[in-house]
């Protein structure tokens, strides 16, 4: 199983870099954009993602449901839960560590929840200064990660869960999965200012006007959440 699982994401990763250069054309100049969405979407997002359920979204019935079995879905979805997330709603099959796959200011929102931390810093500062640039002039950004004042605050108490909910998530078979750097509010708030956007603010769990933010903010607890205007 665990070979297959490697050959999985070997297959994945190739896939990804094949597409790498790509740009996606849209008739509407008004996209709302979710980045390393996982399966926390929303209806008139563009959800882009680099998992394997993102590959499987646009394929018939019976591949969602092999898809099922091979992901971690199944430990918060039942089988018709998840194809109906991926029926549903569209997704992109996309590499953010390049970059986002659009053209120069064709969104007015940029969203992320709990993927910056899976990128090494310069992959990160790359896909920011990409949001950056494909948001519209007054654009806005919310970004939720988690909160590494949060997480230093956990020790010595809860040493265990610090260091196994932060700083060491190791899945062998999924890179993607992987915890690779951590921020407080100065240090997102600093590469946010650096790269241009400004009224750079912490928000708070679901208190925001920020498009469908209810139903995609999660992990209120240990989240930091900060908007920004280009």
């Amino acid at each position: 199983m665990k070979l297959f699982n490697r050959t999985l994401s070997f297959v994945n990763e190739l896939s990804l870099r094949l597409k790498r250069n790509r740009r996606i054309k849209f008739d509407n100049s008004n996209i709302k954009i979710n980045l390393g969405c996982g399966l926390t979407v929303e209806k008139g997002w563009q959800n882009i993602d680099g998992s394997l359920s993102s590959v499987v979204s646009s394929l018939p019935k019976f591949a969602k449901k092999i898809a099922y079995h091979l992901t971690g879905a199944k430990n918060s979805f039942t089988i018709d839960e998840y194809i109906k997330i991926l029926s549903e709603n569209c997704f992109i099959h996309h590499d953010l560590r390049t970059g986002i796959p659009m053209d120069d200011g064709v969104s007015e929102y940029v969203f992320s929840s709990h993927f910056l931390e899976h990128l090494y810093p310069g992959d990160a500062q790359v896909l920011l200064k990409d949001s950056y640039r494909v948001l519209k002039k007054g654009g806005r950004l919310r970004l939720s990660i988690p909160d590494l004042e949060f997480a230093i605050g956990l020790y010595p108490e809860n040493k265990e869960r610090m260091l196994k909910n932060y700083f060491f998530i190791n899945n062998a078979s999924n890179n993607f999965s992987n915890h690779k750097y951590m921020y407080d509010y100065d240090m997102i708030r600093s590469i946010l200012a650096n790269i241009g956007f400004q009224n750079i603010l912490k928000s708070s769990y679901k208190a925001s006007d920020f498009p469908d933010v209810e139903r995609l903010d999660n992990r209120g607890e240990d989240s930091l959440f900060i908007e920004a205007i280009k």
